[in-house]
């Protein structure tokens, strides 16, 4: 019986085994012809170095029977020693050289992944099958025994093997196709009992995968620095311990019910592989008997039953391998080729203006499977220059509003219009060079200061250092050893430097800068500052937007009274909407939370 996972893998499958091998042919055509050449000259020798094998003692033995002279008997000694040795070593030669270049069409491959990953549509990035599909396509590229690699040398071995298929049948079909029948069968039945225990583990491969996803996990954040505080203060290693032995135990039960599957289909395959030798010596040892067989003649034969009944065997594992190698490039393909729901190749090129104005048209968001709409008719205009903030409760739709507005999801009504235009209309990437912004979550790079700020190698230094002297973090920079080219971090560089989560966010607020988009969002920017460092910062707010349009949204009302106007946004709808002074004395919802946050900065208040 099918597990969920194989049998949904197997209805999905978008393309066959010939497309994706023709896929990889092609990719290897621009890429790599090597890898082309060199898989024919690979599989060609190993079936000239089978046939050096196979005659090797035949032949020398004749040579004995016929009592030739011993120079010609150690010429043919000689002979095929020279040939085994030039073939191997060949081949030796030519896998080393075809490593090389499976590893580089891997990493390519890797390389348009990551691509893809990067600029796929963002509500795709929240779509868990989609996510399911590019982690299933990062497994089929992760490393060298990965299918991305491991396909050239089962198409290789495949072509060998057809090419010994060939040449041994006819070897054999001259002595009795009864022989040859006989080996076949025998050698298919060997494979069909091989193939349902192997098979097994890839029937249950979901149980696996998700065992070993867990104990990546546990083993992940078991070793990262982030966490080393919180599993040292709060004692976290024995159960995480614990969760590992679990997981260990798991997949102990899950190897040895694949082990013993696997025992059973290899016993199987040795008791008909002894039934076809024994048939075999049977009939050989008929002719001998009768016909007056040479040794020699029977030492081939019975030496090609064996290497024949290898080669159909091989075919068959070799095809049963290469569609199930099929299977895991085909997530690869279908996530490469997923279609995305914003343009991002053609659309109209954004309009370039010295302003902006950003505009709600009736617009109504709902989650997919959600059980009613984030944000419903939500009408709004974001005018050319304003200081706009948007504050509320957790769960309101500040997060679902800012989205739309920079278009990383597009409305499920209504429309997001920019200078009065649709942005679906835009090419969405040029859409995107209009905003800078810092995000809640944070994203630090594994690079030195300065390309963290300029988001690139190539930077200009003094402007980086005004960015960060705007952010407030110049002196802290200044102290650093190597200056804007310190590392950030230390998984990547040993002599890396970890900021505070303030500093982080300062670090985020100079990249915003440098980018200097027409639009800037600020999202909580100030939630890891203390409070005078807090204040700092809104005191140069008036610097870093001046000429641009901005949207801070802040859990704490008493930061945004420098902005030009305020949106309080409760059960997806804009509630209420005006200055500071304005809501206060509108005396509503904004005022009431006012109120309460501010009771816990009065002065000499008992906790």
């Amino acid at each position: 019986m099918k597990t969920k996972n194989a049998a949904a893998n197997t209805a999905k499958v978008k393309y066959n085994t010939p497309q994706n091998v023709g896929w990889m042919i092609r990719y290897a055509w621009d890429w790599r012809k090597n890898v082309l050449v060199t898989v024919f000259l690979c599989a060609a020798l190993t079936v000239g170095t089978s046939l050096a094998q196979l005659f090797i003692a035949p032949v020398v033995l004749g040579k004995v029977e016929q009592t030739a002279p011993l120079s010609e008997l150690l010429g043919s000694i000689a002979f095929f020693t020279l040939t085994l040795f030039l073939l191997m070593a060949l081949q030796a030669y030519l896998e080393q050289y075809i490593t090389v270049d499976r590893i580089f069409i891997r990493l390519r491959m890797v390389s348009d992944l990551n691509a893809k990953i990067c600029r796929i549509s963002f509500p795709l990035t929240l779509d868990p099958e989609v996510q399911k599909l590019r982690d299933r396509s990062m497994e089929a590229l992760g490393s060298n025994d990965s299918p991305g690699e491991q396909v050239w040398i089962t198409l290789t071995t495949l072509l060998a093997n057809i090419g010994g298929f060939v040449i041994y049948m006819f070897l054999l079909n001259s002595l009795d196709p009864v022989l040859l029948l006989l080996v076949i069968v025998t050698s298919v039945l060997s494979f069909a009992a091989g193939r349902y225990s192997s098979g097994w583990r890839y029937r249950h491969q979901e149980e696996e995968r998700v065992c070993l996803r867990q104990s990546r996990y546990i083993t992940r954040q078991s070793n990262s620095i982030t966490l080393a505080k919180d599993i040292r203060i709060f004692g976290l290693a024995p159960w995480l311990n614990a969760i590992y032995d679990n997981i260990l135990k798991r997949l102990d039960r899950f190897y040895l019910r694949c082990g013993n599957v696997q025992a059973a289909g290899g016993g199987a395959g040795v008791l008909l592989s002894a039934a076809r030798n024994a048939l075999a010596y049977v009939y050989l040892i008929h002719l001998t008997l009768r016909q007056g067989l040479p040794v020699s003649e029977f030492l081939l034969y019975f030496n090609a039953v064996s290497g024949f009944s290898t080669w159909v065997t091989g075919i068959l594992t070799q095809l049963q391998t290469l569609r199930q190698e099929s299977l895991e490039l085909n997530a690869v393909r279908e996530y490469l080729d997923y279609p995305e729901t914003f343009q991002f190749e053609g659309g109209s090129p954004v309009p370039r203006a010295k302003t902006y104005e950003l505009r709600l048209d009736h617009v109504s968001f709902r989650y997919p499977s959600a059980g009613k709409d984030t944000l419903h008719e939500v009408n709004l205009t974001v005018r050319p220059g304003e200081n706009l903030a948007i504050v509320g409760l957790n769960g309101a739709g500040k997060t679902t509003l800012v989205r739309l507005l920079c278009g990383f999801l597009d409305p499920t009504e209504g429309r997001v219009l920019l200078n009065g235009q649709d942005i679906r209309q835009f090419n969405r990437q040029d859409y995107y060079s209009l905003f800078s912004a810092v995000f809640q979550d944070m994203s630090v790079l594994e690079a030195t200061v300065a390309e963290n700020v300029a988001q690139s190698r190539d930077y200009d230094a003094s402007r980086v250092w005004q960015c960060l002297k705007q952010a407030g973090l110049t002196e802290k920079i200044e102290e650093l050893p190597s200056g804007l080219n310190t590392h950030v971090g230390r998984e990547v560089w040993e002599d890396g430097v970890l900021f505070s989560g303030g500093q982080i966010q300062r670090l985020m607020l100079a990249r915003a800068l440098y980018k200097g988009g027409s639009i800037l969002v600020l999202d909580e920017p100030t939630a890891a500052l203390d409070p005078i460092a807090e204040n700092d910062i809104y005191q140069k707010y008036n610097q870093m937007t001046e000429g641009k349009t901005s949207l801070f949204i802040s859990h704490r009302l008493a930061s945004t009274r420098f902005c030009d106007r305020i949106l309080f946004i409760a059960d997806g709808r804009i509630a209420e909407e005006g200055t500071h002074d304005e809501l206060l004395a509108l005396g509503g919802l904004y005022a009431d939370l006012f109120d309460v946050q501010s009771r816990y900065y009065q002065e000499g208040r008992d906790f």
